[in-house]
C-alpha cells in the first residue's frame, strides 16, 4: 500500500502558510510510510522531537483498480469511496525542509501522521470539516480544490503504478494550527462523522 498526499491544493491554506494566493504550477505530492496510517479510532502520540505539530483535515480517497498512465477522464473509475483523514505535519521541521529545499518525508511521514475516518461513498460535491474540542477549525469542499481529484490521479498515474488499496490525501484548507495533548478531533463528511479519535 503506498499513501499519496498533495501540498498546497487549497488558495486559502497557500496563502495562509506562504502570505499570497497561487497555484503550484503542477501538483505538489509526496508520500507518507505505510506506518503513518493511524485508524479505528486509535490515539495520535505526539512526537516529542517536533515543537509544533499541526492538524490538516483533508479529503481521502481509495484506490480500487490497477493503474499507470490514466487519462484525467477515466480516473472516476480508480477510486470507489472517500472519507476525511488528517495530514499531521511536523510544522519546524517543515519549515526548515523549505527553506533549505529538502524532502519533507520526517515532517510529513512520522508514525502515526496519516489519521483516516471510515469510508463512504464518492459524491460529486463533498463538503468536510473538523472540529476541534467541540469548536470547527477547519472546513472546506471538493470543488475548492486547485487540482481536482480526477486531475491528480491521472499525474501520479505518470510516475507511480496505482495499485488498489493505495490510498490518495488530497489537500487540506486553510485553518491549519497545532494539536495538543488532550485534544478531541473529530472528522465530519458532510453532517456524518467519519472520524473521532484523541491526542495523547
Amino acid at each position: 500500500m503506498k499513501i499519496f498526499a498533495v501540498g498546497m491544493n487549497y488558495i486559502l491554506h497557500n496563502k495562509e502558510l506562504d502570505g499570497a494566493l497561487y497555484k503550484p504550477e503542477k501538483p505538489v505530492i509526496f508520500t507518507k510510510a505505510d506506518s503513518s496510517l493511524l485508524k479505528d479510532g486509535k490515539p495520535f502520540f505526539i512526537p516529542d522531537w517536533s515543537s509544533q505539530v499541526d492538524y490538516e483535515v483533508e479529503l481521502v480517497v481509495r484506490i480500487c483498480r490497477l493503474g499507470k498512465g490514466i487519462p484525467v477522464r477515466f480516473a472516476h473509475r480508480y477510486y470507489d469511496a472517500v472519507t476525511v483523514g488528517i495530514d499531521f505535519t511536523a510544522r519546524d521541521w517543515q519549515r526548515e525542509a523549505r527553506q533549505q529545499g529538502l524532502p519533507w518525508d520526517i515532517c510529513k511521514g512520522f508514525d502515526g501522521a496519516a489519521v483516516i475516518g471510515e469510508w463512504q461513498p464518492v459524491s460529486e460535491v463533498m463538503h468536510f470539516r473538523l472540529d476541534v474540542n467541540g469548536r470547527t477549525v477547519q472546513q472546506g469542499c471538493s470543488d475548492e480544490m486547485l487540482y481536482p481529484i480526477d486531475e491528480l490521479i491521472s499525474y501520479i498515474s505518470q510516475f507511480y503504478t496505482l495499485k488498489t488499496g493505495d490510498l490518495l490525501y488530497t489537500g487540506t484548507p486553510a485553518g491549519v494550527g497545532p494539536v495538543h495533548i488532550g485534544d478531541h478531533l473529530q472528522g465530519y463528511l458532510e453532517d456524518r462523522k467519519v472520524l473521532d479519535f484523541h491526542a495523547r
